[in-house]
């Protein structure tokens, strides 16, 4: 079988059943409503075929680009070198707060429903790069907030009473720093109650659902089916925490070498003029959380151009597991405005052409915060 041949994989209605027939790349993309789930992978050189059960046949088959509502939607897998990726995107901190501050630019501009919101003009007002207002905007508009524009970008959909504050504001900071701590210091159990929470940190339910959407979106609750909400693991040791530096030291420079690497120029010149900003003087007033996710952002976007599905993955799975003890063992802001500067330093590298010389200089990046950090206090 050749590379970029799909696998199409059948599974009956009802049963677990499952047969696999190879097809060329968009000859089947959803069948009949008799079928349960229809899934397309791009193969990478396998020969195989294979049958893991009789599986029922489906009546008809159709070809096109959308899929009827009774029918799962393919899941395509990149081929190599493919853009996409098996990580999900989640809504970050700073994706939340820049939605808040828009949602308060709506109601105290008094603009009215149908108003155009500009991706440049509120990034320039908000004193951000273009990447996160576009995830703030997306995220409104998954809210109901706002909605696509038909001359492109968002307009403002809801106004007025309809708009409720959604920011976490500096008592929500302080009570999801207590947590963090808690659960750091494994004074909560890995299971615990909505009741629980609101009675040991004194939260009113809107407080209490404001800070269980911000630790879901950051990936370290999750909630169980039915009742009650489960902590994520984390990393709470020392040791743990030095090995995920360990880990970064492997997989980053290495990432900024890759056969598939294709340097997004917009947006690691996005990245840099958000760390410039820092530098400049911004990193003495933002939270512990926002820099923390500033300076995640700053390195996925690198580990995204590698276009190393493994490698993007397996940053985020880190960064996820390392944000509790982060807010512990982080720098002094005198410290981090240095860090700063080397992602400035970075990027320059990158946009230049010189992926030698920026791979090298990752590895020494990561190399003296690592050692800064994982010192004993």
């Amino acid at each position: 079988m050749n590379e970029g041949t799909v696998i199409r994989e059948i599974c009956s209605a009802g049963s677990s059943t499952a047969a696999f027939t190879v097809e060329p790349v968009g000859a089947v993309l959803w069948t009949s409503a008799q079928v349960d789930t229809t899934r397309t992978i791009v193969a990478t050189g396998v020969t195989d075929r294979v049958d893991a059960g009789p599986g029922a046949a489906p009546q008809r088959e159709r070809t096109g680009r959308h899929a009827p509502p009774q029918c799962r939607q393919p899941v395509p897998v990149p081929a190599p070198g493919a853009r996409g990726a098996l990580t999900t995107a989640m809504p970050t901190p700073l994706t939340q707060q820049l939605a808040a501050r828009i949602v308060d630019h709506i109601r105290e501009e008094r603009l009215p429903r149908g108003a155009r919101l500009v991706e440049r003009a509120l990034a320039e007002q908000l004193r951000v790069s273009r990447s996160p207002v576009r995830s703030a905007l997306k995220l409104l508009a998954d809210d109901g907030v706002v909605e696509p524009s038909a001359s492109g970008g968002y307009e403002v959909r809801q106004v007025g009473e309809q708009l409720t504050p959604s920011v976490p504001d500096e008592v929500d900071d302080d009570v999801y720093f207590r947590i963090a701590g808690d659960r750091l210091d494994g004074k909560l159990p890995y299971k615990v109650t909505e009741s629980a929470l609101a009675r040991r940190y004194d939260l009113a339910p809107g407080q209490l659902s404001r800070l269980l959407r911000r630790i879901t979106a950051e990936g370290w609750i999750e909630r169980l089916p039915g009742y009650g909400w489960e902590f994520r693991p984390a990393l709470t040791s020392l040791r743990s925490y030095e090995d995920s530096y360990r880990f970064r030291l492997a997989i980053e420079p290495a990432a900024i070498l890759e056969p598939g690497f294709v340097l997004d120029r917009d947006a690691v010149e996005e990245a840099k003029s958000t760390q410039q900003r820092l530098v400049d003087g911004e990193i003495w007033s933002v939270s512990g959380a926002t820099l923390f996710d500033l300076n995640s952002h700053f390195h996925a976007t690198v580990m995204e151009c590698s276009h190393n599905t493994f490698f993007i993955d397996g940053l985020k799975r880190v960064d996820t597991l390392r944000r509790l003890i982060e807010y512990r063992r982080s720098l002094t802001r005198e410290h981090a405005i240095v860090r700063c500067r080397e992602h400035v330093e970075l990027a320059a590298l990158l946009l230049s052409g010189d992926r030698e010389d920026a791979a090298a200089f990752m590895r020494r990046h990561l190399s003296a915060p690592s050692g800064e950090k994982t010192r004993e206090p």
